[in-house]
């Protein structure tokens, strides 16, 4: 059963850093967008395509400089229940001895290992394919959101119920997660080479090597588990976002008995 969550430590222990700086990030972006046009705030607050896309944009490169090496321990420890013997023919150097024992004993140890051998770069291993799949990622994540938010709250309400904001994260989550797939197998690929060889020099080359040994259908591996994942996460992560902010700002509805 603890297979299931192997490499799981470190993302729990900074996925509250890294999502509140991602929100954060978008809402203040946004926000400061808004008022840079010169748009009255909250009560006539009206979101333009423009203003989401690149506050989007934003929230997508920052959340790369913070979850690139998050997502690479997480992989490389993962990766660690591969069989070894596939990767003999062209081991580097003492690899074979290893046998059956795994490479990193944690996280900690995966750190340290990946910069004494590959050095601080090493930590950004498939930085690039990440940006090109949390940027649009992003894109397609917030706009739906806010977009699905509007359209299912009705005009007479001053604003969304939290059935509103679980159901439009839902969907916003499935939504990104889904057209995010192809660049997250890229990405994964990426992060998982180098610890016993090189196969890939690049981006277009880890494209190219997958395309022509497995083909087209290589891009949308694990894309149903990745939209049904996607749907019950964003939605519990933006019904939290916005139930928390409610409840620091005293911005909730008070019922009489």
């Amino acid at each position: 059963v603890f297979g299931f969550f192997k490499g799981m430590s470190f993302p729990l222990a900074s996925i509250a850093v890294y999502n509140s700086v991602v929100f954060g990030v978008f809402s203040n972006t946004q926000r400061f967008l808004s008022q840079h046009h010169g748009k009255e705030s909250e009560a006539s607050r009206s979101r333009t395509l423009s203003d989401l896309l690149l506050a989007s944009m934003v929230a997508g490169v920052v959340s790369v400089g913070l979850g690139a090496p998050v997502d690479l321990i997480k992989i490389r420890l993962q990766m660690q229940t591969q069989p070894f013997r596939e990767a003999t023919l062209g081991l580097k150097p003492g690899a074979v001895a290893l046998g059956k024992q795994p490479v990193y004993q944690g996280p900690v140890h995966c750190i340290t290992t990946i910069v004494r051998t590959e050095g601080l770069a090493g930590m950004y291993r498939g930085v690039s394919a990440m940006l090109l799949r949390d940027v649009p990622g992003y894109c397609l994540y917030f706009i739906p959101y806010v977009f699905l938010n509007e359209w299912i709250t009705p005009e007479a309400c001053t604003g969304p119920s939290p059935c509103a904001v679980w159901l439009a994260g839902g969907m916003a989550g499935a939504i990104s997660w889904g057209t995010a797939t192809p660049m997250d197998v890229v990405k994964s690929r990426l992060q998982a080479d180098g610890v016993y060889l090189n196969k890939y020099k690049g981006v277009l080359d880890c494209i190219s090597q997958s395309y022509q040994k497995e083909g087209l259908k290589v891009f949308f591996r694990g894309i149903t588990v990745n939209t049904v994942r996607g749907f019950p996460m964003s939605a519990a992560m933006f019904l939290g976002y916005e139930l928390s902010l409610q409840a620091i700002r005293g911005d909730h509805t008070v019922t009489s008995p």
